[in-house]
């Protein structure tokens, strides 16, 4: 390895080599359609990706070229590979990671596309595709740095590595990327350093994101005729009005935390329902069954535990005393004491997940900071009560996460996906400060 000073890495990281980068985005876009991640009908394989990523960097590794790149392909799944790329450096314990670059997309009609998602199309600045923004277009960028490295062989002080991983878009299926690659020891060394989460976007850091209790609420009442409302208890207004009761006590017992306006979070904690449904019948049948979905996001500053517990005393406390819950109409009621009938409620989680605030102590984030002054000319971290469940797992685990991404909210999940490939370029040039910064 050529020796090199802090003042003269930056330099020899240059910039993002534009065309290399495209060749590349352009292989993993082509990729994508057997990418998208949506089991049981869409499982990825995200040996596809990984395949072009050693086309590139195998020739610079210590097995393949005789280069300094170590990689290691690990495996838990067929066809579904997680790659790890080590760049060495000179001290023990020292490092700086680059993680969370994920290969599999969520899917994409191409009927409702104005182009063709699984193919990379440029138009002018932009670049088009399903991944462009999330998250192949990060794969591309990570690789592009650490193909650098390997060709320039600059003597560094702290070990790069950046760690590609599988099945980030769905949490249906575990222990197939990054909690596998965590349970088995294999990102340990990288609690000698920061962490740096390259997923999310508009060139800032995102110090803040929302933990998730997606939620399902049935109510049970009894069918009847609508023109004998008397003799039914309605499970449609009586689940309606057991989740409003349900929401007020929600907002008083997690209002806005004070931290939230620390970490610029946009929003409080919310719980609202997005989904109902009811077994059907005629327009002359009041229903005995209904069921509303809905989620909470959680700012990272309670804990989800603690919500779960809480949304379930509420729904025990109602049923208890379902007769005072309020009604509508002079007939509607909740309790047919004739009948000895009472209206019932469930309420039942699927897989929660937390939040995280980032450690706005630490030396990751003040050189994340620093470097993003210098790129993009202003700093203004900024937090959201989306969900990044594989952060909070490693936070938790003891390293230093922060978080960063040069794709678009805008284009995040949607149709017509694409990113700017100036920003892409920005964001080279902000991994170049970090990993030179550390060097101090």
């Amino acid at each position: 390895m050529a020796s090199s000073t802090t003042s003269d890495l930056k330099q020899i990281l240059g910039e993002l080599n534009k065309d290399s980068f495209i060749t590349l985005l352009t292989k993993l876009i082509g990729e994508s359609k057997y990418l998208q991640n949506n089991p049981p009908d869409l499982i990825p394989e995200e040996d596809r990706v990984v395949n072009h990523l050693l086309d590139v960097l195998s020739p610079l590794s210590t097995i393949s070229g005789g280069g300094p790149l170590i990689i290691n392909h690990a495996t838990y799944y067929p066809k579904r590979g997680n790659l790890i790329v080590t760049y060495p450096g000179t001290e023990d314990g020292k490092v700086v990671s680059f993680v969370g670059c994920h290969m599999d997309v969520v899917t994409a009609d191409p009927s409702d596309w104005e182009f063709d998602p699984f193919s990379l199309s440029i138009e002018g600045d932009k670049l088009r595709g399903r991944g462009t923004t999330d998250c192949l277009g990060h794969v591309a960028l990570v690789t592009e740095l650490m193909k650098k490295l390997a060709e320039t062989k600059p003597k560094l002080k702290s070990t790069v590595v950046a760690v590609f991983i599988a099945n980030e878009e769905n949490s249906a299926i575990t222990g197939v990327g990054v909690d596998a690659l965590a349970k088995d020891g294999l990102l340990d060394c990288l609690k000698g350093g920061p962490l740096f989460w390259i997923d999310t976007a508009d060139k800032q850091p995102c110090i803040g994101t929302g933990g998730v209790i997606p939620w399902k609420l049935q109510g049970t009442g009894k069918l009847f005729h609508s023109g004998l409302a008397n003799k039914a208890i309605n499970a449609m207004e009586l689940t309606m009005d057991a989740l409003k009761e349900i929401q007020l006590r929600f907002y008083r017992d997690y209002p806005a935390h004070p931290k939230e306006a620390v970490y610029g979070f946009a929003t409080p904690s919310t719980m609202k329902p997005t989904q109902w449904s009811y077994p059907g019948g005629g327009n002359n049948q009041i229903p005995g069954e209904c069921t509303i979905c809905g989620d909470v996001r959680l700012t990272p500053f309670y804990d989800v535990a603690d919500c779960m517990k809480k949304l379930q005393e509420y729904v025990d406390d109602i049923n208890s005393n379902i007769e005072k819950l309020e009604t509508r109409g002079p007939v509607s009621k909740y309790v047919l004491p004739d009948e000895k009938l009472r209206g019932r409620l469930t309420i039942s989680f699927d897989e929660p997940n937390s939040g995280v605030a980032c450690d706005l102590n630490s030396r990751g984030f003040h050189v994340l900071c620093k470097a993003t002054e210098e790129v993009v000319g202003h700093v203004k971290p900024y937090s959201i009560t989306g969900s990044l469940p594989l952060i909070r797992d490693l936070q938790d685990q003891g390293f230093d996460v922060q978080t960063c991404g040069y794709g678009l909210t805008a284009t995040y999940h949607a149709r017509n996906e694409y990113c700017f490939l100036s920003d892409m370029c920005e964001g080279y040039r902000v991994f170049a400060s970090v990993i030179t910064q550390l060097e101090d």
